[in-house]
């Protein structure tokens, strides 16, 4: 689930022009990622423990039918930020449609829906602490968005 990610993998290739990245934010975030992928991986592979039945596990299966779910709403959510505008236009618009009709942040829900299936799936403190990040920083984001 962590390697596969859309915002690490998909979304990169997708996005159009827009206003250029700081250098500052970037290094940042490469850090944040970097690190975090560290931690990720080497708690699952070092010092997670699962039985044998764990793939079959409720608290698995509705953890990663949790992150699938939010996989899904954040690159539906995305699909629609993506075409707001025709080419060369400027200005704020309103998304409408998918989970912008429940939520005005519908990317931001989709990916916190995301990890905290991923830490369920897991069930290690560093998903659940990634999780947590998460929430806290896109839930930031989605407010000030929502304003």
């Amino acid at each position: 689930c962590f390697l596969v990610h859309y915002r690490a993998l998909i979304f990169p290739l997708l996005i159009r022009e827009g206003k250029p990245t700081p250098f500052f934010t970037f290094v940042l975030a490469l850090l944040f990622c970097v690190y975090n992928g560290y931690l990720q991986g080497r708690s699952l592979s070092n010092y997670a423990k699962y039985p044998s039945g764990w793939l079959k596990d409720p608290c698995f299966i509705t953890g990663f039918i949790g992150w699938l779910m939010g996989m899904a709403i954040n690159i539906h959510s995305d699909h629609i930020l993506r075409n707001l505008r025709k080419p060369g236009e400027t200005g704020y618009k309103i998304p409408r449609g998918g989970m912008f009709e429940y939520v005005s942040g519908a990317n931001f829900f989709g990916e916190i829906l995301e990890w905290f299936g991923f830490a369920l799936a897991c069930c290690t403190t560093e998903s659940l602490a990634f999780a947590l990040c998460t929430l806290f920083i896109l839930g930031s984001r989605a407010k000030q968005h929502h304003q």
